[in-house]
């Protein structure tokens, strides 16, 4: 019977069991001859403090290879303070999970030790520190843009309750000459038509009569005049936290300019869209292995899952929930 032998690749490493507040360390030193294997064990606080002296502690045991687990976003001061001191190998709990029975937090992080001394450490994508700040500001850009859609709704359903059908005269109901319109029933003046039409951008294609008719008999309730005043400079809000966003975005990619304008001249991508792509990607392609590990990582290839020669759901997984609803709305701006 044949047997399956592992190549010893890190003499000394490390294994981090990351908690909320508090870490389990584990350091495997390998002996070169016998390759038996000896590990030191450390628990310690989430703390910054401590995480400091985790470092040294690592450093001090001439560890400079250490991997740990993605544990929510509880990772991520750890990974901070020793990426500049030591190669850090961050991995998917799946792919070091330990067998069930007698389970602690002391043999979970020796178990990562012993699984990475091995190299058979799946390692997740961890771009550079410029491209994670980009990552973050991108990202959080998204979420406004999504709470600032949630208040366009509310804002149309109280209008909708308000009897004002402007959002069916008016191509964008949130334009010029409808925010105008808005704004003059929000206030406390009278109803006048010729006012009223007065505030209307030439532009318009509606006709006069058809604006009118979507709002005569209007009726603002006093909780919809409040829900209306506090979305509407909730949405004003939102929108100039977005552009200021922005700003800091094209800031802080100034040394990407190459790369983000080489991403602009695929058809459907612009500027902006090319900077949101490599927020998520990087710029080092070297950390993939083809394009179509990059497709996969993205989530846009379907799943190869077959068992006994019947295969089963081939959907496209959830991966790349930022990237690959971006990658679509390019795709369809390109009309592919």
């Amino acid at each position: 019977m044949q047997t399956l032998e592992f190549e010893v690749v890190h003499l000394i490493c490390g294994g981090i069991d990351v908690h909320k507040k508090s870490l389990v360390a584990a350091v495997c030193v390998t002996d070169p001859v016998t390759l038996e294997a000896k590990y030191s064990v450390k628990v310690l606080n989430s703390s910054n403090s401590d995480i400091a002296a985790l470092r040294d502690w690592l450093l001090a045991q001439d560890c400079h290879d250490v991997c740990m687990e993605s544990t929510g976003k509880y990772w991520i001061p750890v990974f901070n303070i020793l990426e500049p001191h030591m190669n850090v190998c961050l991995t998917h709990p799946k792919y070091v999970k330990a067998i069930k029975g007698k389970k602690t937090d002391k043999r979970d992080a020796k178990w990562i030790a012993n699984l990475f001394r091995f190299d058979i450490v799946k390692a997740s994508f961890i771009p550079p520190a410029d491209i994670r700040a980009l990552r973050e500001l991108s990202r959080y850009r998204l979420k406004l843009s999504y709470m600032r859609s949630a208040e366009k709704n509310r804002y149309q359903n109280s209008m909708t309750i308000s009897r004002i059908r402007i959002d069916c005269v008016f191509t964008d109901p949130f334009g010029k000459s409808a925010s105008r319109i808005m704004d003059y029933l929000l206030s406390d003046r009278p109803f006048d038509e010729k006012e009223c039409l007065s505030l209307i951008h030439g532009g318009v294609k509606a006709s006069d009569n058809e604006i009118l008719d979507s709002i005569r008999g209007y009726e603002i309730l006093d909780e919809q005049r409040f829900k209306l005043t506090h979305a509407k400079s909730h949405m004003d809000f939102l929108s100039q936290s977005i552009n200021e966003i922005e700003l800091e975005l094209f800031r802080r990619s100034r040394s990407y300019d190459i790369q983000i304008k080489r991403i602009a001249t695929v058809p459907g991508i612009t500027e902006f869209s090319a900077l949101f792509i490599l927020s998520e990607i990087g710029a080092d392609m070297s950390v993939f292995e083809s394009d179509k590990h990059l497709c996969s990582w993205a989530g846009l290839t379907p799943a190869n899952n077959e068992n006994a020669n019947r295969k089963k759901s081939t959907r496209c997984s959830k991966a790349g929930q930022y990237l690959k609803p971006l990658l679509i709305q390019c795709a369809l701006a390109a009309g592919i």
